[in-house]
């Protein structure tokens, strides 16, 4: 089309085509997800303790988790997902309370402590077990095959605690998990509580049994049996099975099987992971026995907790959770977060802002705690939203975890006159 003589467009249309063009692209492209974990204008926010590079943050259950203080993989860390079934339906199922999920074609193995099943929509994550990694990149199989000692000093670095990465009992484990289930067609999945659905990365927590000679086999408790897997109860121990995993781990290590092999390749820590692990577990067992049939203690993995405490507000409950981030606004309170099992946190609100590092949560961070107070709906200023949240205004509120090399401050105490010892 011939334009006629002097009708320049002048700069305003110019940018109006421009805008326009960004705006098409804008619709074709499809609506953008918010970013995630952004505070307010002047907030500090510190990076998650337990999230690695979750698409979808889930509960705690008795498998490895995002880790606190440098664990990696732990609870979580690959986000793997699961196949998905023939029918919405069966996936729904699979996220309703109780201890059955049902049995499912089994598909495929994809590391020791994490399986797949046809029919659910997100893989399993495998409870009271944590077997090591297996290798996600080259680099790092050769340099633990040039020089494993030198492999070991760089992966753990300067971190106060274990980590997690690749090593040869990690694909030992993946291996061993690959013969165990070889003509295995059907298996039961089962969880430890019907409250424990899914991790923070989406995961099923759960037991998988399979048929055998006749009998239903737990593989999460012959994988430590084999000396694959220690009875990982960071996250408290299992309901379920708990005799059976320590006979388990008893008879494993007595007979110097897998990772208890003498000058195995595998992790050199398993003292100190053990030692944690067990100071964590023991106080979530702990808990466990003071909430039963106490409707007020409220563990915030399990998947009614926004809906208990939502019954719960102003009134007193007793809230079990790890400090996942602390937001340091340049004004007004201070917060810790405890994660829920699904998206989203609870907030503990500290109007004094120095009671954040006089009641130990600061230093707790990925680490258990129960918190006492009365949760509320608060709305917030920017955006309207109502958000269930629970003030701290005593050190007195908050119970710390035992964990070895960690020492509670003893200033949390004195400087609160009024406060009481932790129930």
């Amino acid at each position: 089309m011939t334009r006629r003589k002097g009708s320049r467009r002048g700069p305003a249309t110019v940018v109006g085509l421009v805008l326009a063009v960004i705006a098409g692209l804008a619709a074709a492209r499809g609506p953008c997800a918010a970013p995630t974990g952004g505070g307010t204008a002047g907030e500090r926010r510190e990076p998650p303790a337990s999230r690695h590079k979750a698409p979808r943050p889930r509960p705690g259950d008795g498998g490895s988790a995002p880790a606190p203080a440098g664990e990696r993989g732990g609870r979580g860390g690959r986000g793997e997902r699961g196949e998905r079934g023939p029918s919405g339906a069966e996936a729904q199922k699979a996220d309703a309370p109780g201890l059955s999920l049902g049995e499912f074609r089994f598909a495929r193995v994809v590391d020791g402590d994490t399986v797949r099943v046809d029919g659910l929509d997100a893989s399993l994550r495998l409870v009271g077990i944590d077997a090591e990694e297996t290798f996600k990149q080259e680099a790092d199989r050769r340099a633990a095959a040039a020089d494993w000692q030198g492999y070991l000093q760089a992966k753990r670095g300067r971190g106060k605690r274990p980590v997690k990465f690749g090593s040869p009992l990690g694909e030992a484990a993946k291996a061993w998990g690959v013969r165990w289930f070889e003509g295995v067609g059907r298996v039961r999945v089962e969880r430890d509580h019907p409250a424990e659905i899914r991790d923070r990365f989406d995961r099923y927590l759960a037991y998988v049994l399979a048929e055998k000679d006749g009998r239903w086999i737990n593989y999460n408790v012959e994988l430590v049996r084999a000396g694959m897997s220690p009875y990982f109860r960071k996250y408290g121990s299992s309901r379920r099975f708990h005799r059976e995993f320590t006979a388990a781990l008893a008879e494993a290590k007595a007979a110097r099987r897998g990772i208890w092999e003498p000058g195995a390749k595998a992790y050199p820590d398993y003292a100190e992971r053990e030692a944690w692990w067990g100071a964590r577990g023991d106080f979530v067992d702990e808990f466990r026995r003071e909430a039963e049939g106490k409707p007020s203690y409220i563990d915030v993995t399990h998947d009614d907790a926004r809906a208990r405490l939502a019954d719960h507000a102003g009134k007193p409950v007793h809230v079990l959770g790890t400090i996942d981030e602390l937001v340091r606004p340049s004004g007004g309170p201070a917060r810790a977060e405890l994660a829920f099992a699904g998206d989203g946190v609870f907030p503990l609100v500290f109007p004094d802002r120095k009671l954040l590092a006089r009641s130990g949560v600061s230093a707790w961070r990925g680490e258990y705690v129960v918190v006492t107070g009365a949760p509320a709906l608060h709305e917030r200023e920017r955006t309207g939203e109502r958000q269930l949240q629970l003030v701290v205004e005593q050190a007195s509120q908050i119970r710390l975890s035992p964990v070895p090399g960690l020492t509670p401050p003893r200033a949390s105490r004195d400087a609160d006159p009024e406060a009481a010892p932790p129930p």
